[in-house]
């Protein structure tokens, strides 16, 4: 009874070309091994190109999902604060700044701190 040779995986990793080359032409189990190997190959080299496509496409619809976001959560914020001035100029009659509250400003509109 012929046992099966599993010098496949050391050689095809550990020895030279030549080496692992010529345990092919002798070595009927191994040389299928390799072919079931090569086909494998081919396959994972055929799906590679969807995988990534695939890939890119998701990578697009991240970037649109976060784009629309920011756009919101700007917009939103600014709409809100929009409404926050209308309601003080409703409420008080004038937009409430620091000046008007009497606090001492410098030219840029900031409170100024004496130390």
């Amino acid at each position: 009874m012929n046992k099966k040779c599993d010098k496949y995986e050391a050689l095809f990793t550990f020895a030279t070309e030549e080496e692992f080359q010529k345990h092919l032409l002798e070595c009927d189990d191994c040389k299928r091994e390799h072919e079931k190997m090569n086909r494998v190959s081919e396959l994972i080299a055929e799906v590679k190109s969807e995988y990534t496509t695939r890939k890119d496409k998701y990578r697009h619809i991240k970037i649109a999902c976060i784009f629309c976001m920011v756009l919101f959560a700007g917009v939103s914020f600014q709409t809100a604060n929009n409404q926050y001035r209308i309601v003080e100029t409703i409420m008080y009659g004038e937009q409430l700044t620091p000046e008007a509250l009497g606090f001492p400003t410098d030219s840029y509109g900031l409170i100024m701190v004496d130390e």
